[in-house]
């Protein structure tokens, strides 16, 4: 039998053709994940440094944030159904080039409209990445077993990105702020040179909804520059209002396409499926929550009480690094007593933590404060693995795909929103503490009607109205971070 590596008509290798490495596969996966989690976090803490140096307001930091997310979040719509047409391979290598490319721009940036442009690109690449990612797990390990081994060590670069990420800008800050985007070089090509030794991809055929993909960003972007806007000109002022009004049209004609589409981004049956509806509302106030409480923090410790970048990193690493060993307990917790008691816990402990960090006295030490962050970092471990390990459990496994991507997506959009509403709120205030105190009592409040609502959960068994789509031609809009159908359903959901 020949070993010959000839590509087969689908793209992909024959079983016996295949000659790659499976943990060179495992190795990229990891440090794609890696990077894509670092980069959520790690400009937060450069934020001030970015402003000394490239000037702007509050409204160009929020963008440096934003601009990332928001692309990330469209974009994971339609990804899955760029890896399934190039192939896994490909559209990992894709996305990882345009991320590096990107991660170059930033650090190269003249002004702050160039860093703002490169963070757009860096999210299109990071959707492409995230979406292909696992796939690459799949594709490599064939026995179950040795699967889920290898997604929880994948699972393992989202953990520690996420521990790392406000200490490691901190610490590149002192050198300079660009240092946070030139850590992305030699990690990308290490994880381009490990997938030149992993095998091609399978590909076929993958339905692309253009009217979605285009309504679904000008939505998500129209909401976020909205509310970014507001806090700059005022709820009244023109340009808020027509964003407003071109985030309605193109809600509208995103709903409609969705609904007579032949090939749609997101099924209209999965929105009036209770447990997904349920869950992605826990994705978006999680990261809402979180999310929007690092940038508060990163700015008030610098701003106001004068920290420096590694000190204000510092402050996050007790509930960054302890939320990392909650991820086993959620599972045994939810063995135990079903999934809405850690879902429902750990969301109520997390509004419980944003309230008293709204409450205390200003006088409060910094140490208290990093002491007091603790159930927030500790309630979204407990109640994320769960909700995904639900979602995955609660649709036929042809709508796996679909409602991960829309999981993902309703997360980053959390967090892209959580940045635009807050930095508005502390834009429009003179004081400060003002502005970071009513911020995170609405965190709290999204994040509270949230863990209420997990109470209304059911059991996986309870599958969307209405027939499931035909496994042939995959119409998924996009594969998040969550298992295949053929992996063992306890992935465990790691990213901020």
């Amino acid at each position: 039998m020949s070993l010959s590596a000839s590509p087969s008509r689908s793209g992909g290798l024959s079983a016996p053709e295949r000659r790659g490495h499976p943990a060179a596969a495992l190795a990229t996966a990891l440090l794609g994940f890696f990077v894509i989690t670092l980069d959520a976090l790690v400009v937060n803490v450069a934020l001030p440094a970015i402003r000394s140096d490239l000037g702007g307001g509050i409204t160009g930091l929020q963008w440096v944030l934003d601009g990332y997310t928001l692309l990330f979040a469209a974009l994971l719509l339609s990804a899955g159904s760029l890896s399934d047409r190039i192939g896994a391979r490909r559209a990992f290598g894709l996305g990882l080039a345009v991320f590096i490319a990107a991660s170059t721009a930033c650090g190269l940036a003249p002004t702050l409209p160039v860093l703002i442009a490169a963070r757009l690109v860096q999210g299109a690449g990071a959707a492409a990445m995230m979406a292909s990612s696992l796939a690459l797990i799949r594709e490599a390990y064939t026995d179950p077993v040795k699967r889920a081994r290898a997604v929880a060590l994948w699972a393992v670069g989202g953990a520690v990105a996420s521990a790392a990420g406000p200490v490691a800008g901190g610490a590149a800050s002192l050198i300079s702020w660009r240092m946070i985007f030139f850590i992305n070089l030699p990690i990308g090509l290490v994880a381009l040179l490990l997938l030149a030794r992993t095998d091609r991809s399978p590909h076929r055929p993958a339905p692309f909804d253009v009217t979605g993909q285009v309504t679904a960003v000008l939505a998500m972007g129209a909401l976020t520059f909205g509310a970014i806007e507001a806090g700059e000109r005022g709820f009244t002022a023109p340009i808020v209002w027509g964003a407003a009004l071109i985030t309605l049209v193109a809600a509208a004609v995103f709903v409609r396409a969705q609904a007579r589409g032949q090939a749609p981004m997101v099924p209209l049956p999965l929105l009036r499926h209770r447990t997904v509806v349920i869950s992605c509302a826990a994705g978006f106030a999680f990261m809402a929550g979180f999310y929007g409480m690092v940038f508060l923090f990163s700015l008030y410790l610098q701003q106001h009480r004068g920290l420096s970048p590694l000190a204000t990193g510092a402050a996050f690493v007790p509930m960054t690094v302890l939320s990392a060993f909650i991820n086993p307990l959620s599972a045994r917790a939810a063995e135990r007593f079903g999934p809405r008691v850690p879902i429902g816990c750990g969301l109520l402990l997390m509004a419980a933590g944003l309230i008293t960090l709204a409450l205390v006295p200003e006088a409060t030490p910094t140490w208290a404060l990093a002491a007091l962050m603790l159930p927030v970092g500790l309630g979204g471990p407990l109640a994320m693995p769960p909700t995904t390990a639900l979602l995955v459990n609660s649709v036929p496994a042809q709508q796996t795909g679909t409602a991960g991507g829309m999981f993902n997506t309703s997360r980053q959009l959390g967090g892209a929103l959580a940045v635009a509403v807050f930095g508005a709120l502390l834009a429009g205030q003179s004081h400060m503490p003002t502005g970071v105190r009513t911020s995170l009592l609405l965190a709290a409040a999204i994040v509270g009607a949230a863990g209420i609502a997990a109470c209304l959960l059911r059991p996986a068994a309870d599958h969307p109205v209405g027939p499931a789509p035909a496994p042939a031609p995959r119409t998924t809009g996009a594969k998040g971070p969550l298992p295949h159908p053929a992996q063992p359903r306890t992935a465990k959901e790691t990213t901020p």
